[in-house]
């Protein structure tokens, strides 16, 4: 009988483990940024989440859409998370972000659990006189534009810039800029990366000081949250273990380093 009960109480107590097989659908967007995804489920991110399947037993579907969709998916509980999502506090409507408590006077997300870090920064049409010099702008004559949805828009807005959100991809800002419909851009750093690799090179270029710089996490759905919590914290968990191991490290080392 004392086996018996020292049995049940082990099982009772031991780390709630996921199902075998239990699906967690993901959206992210329908947009390639290299090195950290593509559209055929390659890049970083999609080996640190494959990482994290096998650390914790589920299996990832991941479904691309239009970035403004994913979120609005995630908040009406339709996907069971999102990946590749930066923090801000209106965001935490959509769902659930690592270590953040609501009620606290200045919820932060747990940057130990974030899937990469990405910079964004400021695009102008090559020889104008637009700047930035880390805390404001000067020779601005002009919207700036950001796409759709993306959280440089409140950063924009702060700073009391006119603004253009109109756009849904790089390429469509880029197009503004050379037409002259816009001063400035406002992209992702390995977007921009890409970009300048491309045939608007030469008549485009990157001021060397970031806008900012932020981290980017899985974020899961407040009700898979709430009807996983354990699951939810060994996902993160998980997370932050594939993100640190040395052969990942490895390879995003080198793979930042080649991408685009």
């Amino acid at each position: 009988m004392r086996r018996v009960l020292l049995l049940l109480l082990a099982v009772c107590c031991a780390p709630a483990q996921a199902a075998p097989g239990e699906r967690v659908t993901l959206c992210f967007e329908r947009q390639e940024v290299r090195p950290w995804r593509t559209l055929n489920f390659d890049g970083l991110n999609f080996e640190l989440l494959a990482d994290v399947a096998r650390r914790t037993g589920v299996s990832f579907d991941y479904q691309s859409m239009p970035w403004k969709r994913c979120l609005e998916q995630l908040k009406a509980n339709q996907v069971d998370g999102a990946f590749s999502v930066s923090f801000k506090r209106d965001r935490m409507v959509l769902g659930a972000y690592p270590g953040v408590v609501a009620g606290v006077d200045n919820p932060h997300a747990d940057t130990s659990k974030r899937m990469h870090m990405d910079s964004y920064v400021l695009v102008r049409p090559r020889g104008s006189r637009l700047d930035w010099d880390g805390k404001k702008f000067h020779n601005l004559d002009g919207r700036i534009g950001f796409q759709l949805g993306y959280s440089v828009g409140d950063f924009l807005r702060a700073h009391g810039v006119a603004i253009d959100e109109g756009s849904q991809r790089a390429d469509e800002l880029a197009q503004k800029l050379v037409a002259g419909r816009l001063a400035g851009a406002a992209l992702g750093g390995r977007t921009t990366a890409q970009l300048m690799r491309s045939s608007y090179a030469d008549r485009l270029e990157v001021l060397p000081v970031p806008l900012l710089e932020q981290a980017y996490y899985l974020v899961l759905s407040h009700a898979f949250a709430a009807k996983n919590p354990q699951l939810a914290a060994r996902l993160w968990d998980a997370v932050e273990h594939a993100r640190i191991s040395p052969a990942y490290r490895k390879h995003e080392t080198q793979a930042v380093g080649r991408a685009p």
